[in-house]
């Protein structure tokens, strides 16, 4: 039910579509006051949800720094979380979004021998059938890239955060190659998403670093004049993402997942 309800809560975290709201309740008021303040709180939501400066400093505060590969230790295992693909059922394969960092940067620490192997956690975060079964059909294509079979490790049933950690353990426990303090896993995910994912598998007792991938983060503030008056239309999208983390970070506290 959890699984389910969290699901349908992200169509209703669309900062447009609160904006579509406040328009529509404006538009239908008769009350001439509540029209105006309605009409007002939809202008400034507008501005608010359309201005790259904002939406940069609160990615600053919640975002997880990345670091360069050279900077990171050996690992035995780098986990690698899902959520970097869709099913295209016209070609038949996997079509990736902006996450699909995680398994590039993978490749990257793999090929660089920071680690020795790639576990990818997860199967189809979608309620229905989709066709997606991302860790296995992850794998088909890294095997078909060259990758060894046997350097890629597979947890095909979890379908958010929870149960990637959950199954992971399992996974780790079964093949016995369970990480210690001393010797950890490399937890690979979105910078956005790094911190309720570490906060997770902390609470599940599985010891991981952090390796944070397709963060929108730069060392300086290179804003221009436009950043600060002009506005974009296309920020909806990220504020939906950044909210959807908030949500989830709130609602996995209060269920005691982390």
């Amino acid at each position: 039910m959890f699984f389910i309800l969290s699901k349908l809560l992200y169509y209703f975290l669309s900062p447009l579509m609160w904006i579509l709201i406040l328009a529509i309740f404006s538009w239908k008021s008769n009350n001439l006051k509540r029209k105006k303040v309605l009409t007002w709180i939809t202008i400034a939501s507008i501005y608010l949800f359309t201005q790259t400066i904002i939406l940069s400093e609160i990615y600053r505060l919640w975002d997880t720094s990345p670091r360069p590969i050279s900077e990171v230790k050996k690992y035995e295992i780098g986990i690698v979380l899902s959520g970097m693909a869709h099913y295209n059922h016209y070609t038949n394969s996997l079509q990736i979004n902006r996450s699909a960092d995680r398994i590039w940067q993978a490749l990257n620490l793999y090929h660089t021998k920071k680690i020795q192997k790639i576990l990818i956690s997860g199967d189809s975060g979608s309620i229905s059938e989709d066709g997606l079964h991302e860790a296995q059909q992850m794998k088909n294509n890294l095997v078909k890239w060259g990758i060894p079979s046997n350097d890629i490790l597979i947890e095909t049933k979890s379908r958010n955060t929870v149960e990637n950690a959950r199954e992971t353990k399992k996974l780790l426990q079964k093949i016995k190659c369970f990480p210690t303090d001393k010797n950890k896993a490399l937890l690979i995910t979105s910078g956005l998403h790094m911190k309720r994912a570490k906060a997770v598998f902390d609470k599940a007792q599985i010891p991981v670093d952090c390796f944070s991938t397709d963060s929108a983060l730069s060392e300086e503030r290179n804003y221009s004049l436009s950043d600060f008056l002009l506005p974009n239309f296309e920020l909806f999208h990220p504020w939906t993402n950044i909210l959807k983390e908030w949500i989830g970070y709130i609602s996995y506290s209060v269920m005691g997942y982390i």
